[in-house]
């Protein structure tokens, strides 16, 4: 009687630390008493070394970011956990109006390019570790954010450089530059103008910074403090109450106490100024055209409307 055999089977087993398969073939036997087949037992993982028997292991780089709301509903403020501003750039924030302006020196930016060819982003604004991104009035957070989120986390993932620095110092196209810190001591500044700068960055800024903005110092004239806000604070419908209620009370509270002779101002006939009297912030050209435009838009629907 001719006996009976198995066929032949493969069996795939571990035979490398990095997960090579290798295949073994069994041999074929007789119904009966069971047989093994030996295995080449698993060999640890082994990583490199050092000089020193130090190991070396893979690392995987993590990437966190955190999304912050603004008072601004129109503005969104993220931390990626990363420095955005080079360090040597001694502006404190870049403020990125339109597409154009994200290729123009001198500090073009390819993240801020690809942010600003989103439909219904309007500017971008880079802190010295924080991005502020601010959209139009007639969208929504809900279409806009996930795809924003998707290209910072990219950028910083790929150690994207996420500005660049050019020798053109041209800043016409919409780009806009702190170029020197306004808030820096000046030795040529009068004494009233430096405290009101020392205010300013250390009282003011911190928070206008935490609301994914900044400020800047344009001017002391007759007792009115000139301010320029940037960000998410540009566009604010709250900013006004920011300056009247917040910046305009510390200010006149703390140099009130000055009786000051401005030498500056006594030379082109201006009286002496001995307080700081208000603060009003400063429109650029492209902001006042704008207002204009709106104001004329407003009168022609009241026309509308009564006609």
């Amino acid at each position: 009687m001719m006996s009976k055999t198995r066929p032949r089977r493969c069996l795939r087993i571990p035979s490398s630390p990095f997960g090579h398969n290798r295949a073994i073939h069994t041999r074929p036997h007789v119904f009966g008493p069971a047989t093994h087949t030996r295995q080449r037992p698993r060999l640890p993982l082994i990583y490199p070394t050092q000089p020193g028997g130090t190991l070396v292991r893979p690392r995987a780089r993590t990437i966190f970011i955190q999304t912050e709301n603004t008072p601004n509903t129109d503005a969104l403020k993220f931390l990626p956990n990363h420095r955005i501003l080079p360090k040597d750039l001694s502006s404190q924030f870049i403020e990125y109006l339109s597409p154009r302006s994200t290729l123009a020196a001198p500090h073009p930016s390819p993240l801020a390019s690809r942010l600003l060819n989103i439909d219904g982003i309007t500017s971008v604004f880079y802190g010295p570790d924080f991005i502020t991104v601010t959209k139009a009035s007639d969208t929504t957070w809900a279409h806009l954010k996930p795809e924003v989120f998707s290209l910072i986390t990219e950028a910083v993932a790929s150690g994207e450089q996420i500005v660049n620095t050019l020798d053109n110092q041209s800043t016409d196209n919409g780009q806009t530059t702190g170029g020197r810190d306004t808030l820096v001591y000046d030795e040529n500044d009068i004494e009233v103008v430096g405290m009101i700068k020392e205010l300013l960055e250390t009282r003011i800024r911190p928070s206008i910074q935490e609301d994914g903005g900044d400020i800047e110092f344009r001017g002391f004239q007759n007792g009115i403090v000139l301010l320029k806000l940037r960000g998410a604070c540009r566009t604010c419908d709250s900013s006004t109450v920011t300056l009247k209620n917040g910046i305009e009370n510390m200010l006149m509270h703390y140099v009130s106490a000055l009786s000051l002779d401005v030498p500056g101002l006594l030379a082109n006939g201006a009286e002496q100024i001995d307080e700081v009297k208000g603060v009003t912030q400063v429109l650029d050209q492209e902001e006042e055209i704008a207002m204009q435009e709106f104001a004329k838009f407003e009168e022609k629907l009241k026309e509308k409307k009564s006609s």
